[in-house]
């Protein structure tokens, strides 16, 4: 399951995984985003508060996933990953190359930083 909390007013959406993603949750949270997207063109920032990394239900999920990331990543100007872990720590630097967010993740106990940093002018 994953919880997801958009703030219109700041543009702001994050997500946080309490447990193994499924396809559901990818679906749920482009509910919620998709039509702030289509009535504002862009969100400001995307945070995922994730301290772990809880992996994907299955391979459905997985997938389900990549077409999130695919279907919005040129919808979002930045990503903030405010997690520990270590995969999530290596994960946005190979993303980078492919997406067009600016991505930086922050440990765990920045995560007022990492919002912050969402909200300052690109």
């Amino acid at each position: 399951m994953i919880h997801a909390e958009l703030d219109p007013r700041k543009g702001l959406l994050i997500v946080a995984p309490e447990g193994p993603l499924t396809a559901e949750d990818f679906r749920s949270v482009a509910a919620i985003v998709d039509p702030y997207i289509a009535e504002r063109a862009v969100l400001r920032g995307l945070l995922v508060r994730a301290p772990t990394f809880p992996g994907w239900e299955s391979f459905g999920a997985l997938i389900e996933h990549m077409k999130f990331v695919h279907s919005h990543h040129r919808d979002i100007e930045r990503v903030a990953a405010v997690t520990d872990s270590d995969f999530l720590r290596i994960a946005p630097a190979i993303a980078r190359h492919f997406l067009q967010p600016e991505i930086r993740v922050f440990p765990s106990s920045q995560e007022a930083e990492a919002l912050a940093w969402l909200q300052t002018d690109t």
